[in-house]
């Protein structure tokens, strides 16, 4: 488990290049390096989302989702997206005002990409990182 004092960390789909640019952008608009990654099929994704959530039987390998984990919270989907937004340098975290939108009218959007995202942006064998 993460305590407040520990910098959020973005869990990911290791093999989705959607997943991965997003990441370096992340990285790229991050100068102070706040934010610490871990694809979701590696053993620290794991063992971070089996802390967070021990009673789901959530495939980590079909998994559509970035988590964000950040002061003690497990944040997923377009919550976890755009809080990081929120923390980017740039126009992008202006992308955070869609979190007054309600969660269901976001996820939406995210879901309908995440289920096309391998289709549209490819995959790779391994993870970059």
């Amino acid at each position: 488990m993460t305590t407040p004092n520990h910098p959020p960390i973005i869990l990911f789909d290791g093999v989705c290049n959607l997943c991965s640019r997003s990441v370096q952008y992340v990285i790229a608009r991050d100068p102070q390096q706040r934010f610490r990654f871990a694809s979701l099929q590696s053993e620290i994704g794991r063992a971070l989302l089996s802390a967070y959530r021990p009673d789901s039987s959530i495939d980590t390998v079909d998994l559509g989702s970035v988590i964000l984990i950040q002061n003690g919270t497990l944040h997923q989907k377009s919550s976890a997206a755009l809080r990081v937004a929120a923390q980017l340098r740039g126009p992008s975290c202006l992308l955070a005002a869609f979190l007054i939108l309600p969660p269901f009218i976001r996820d939406w959007g995210y879901d309908m990409i995440g289920q096309r995202r391998y289709r549209w942006f490819g995959k790779t064998e391994q993870c970059w990182l």
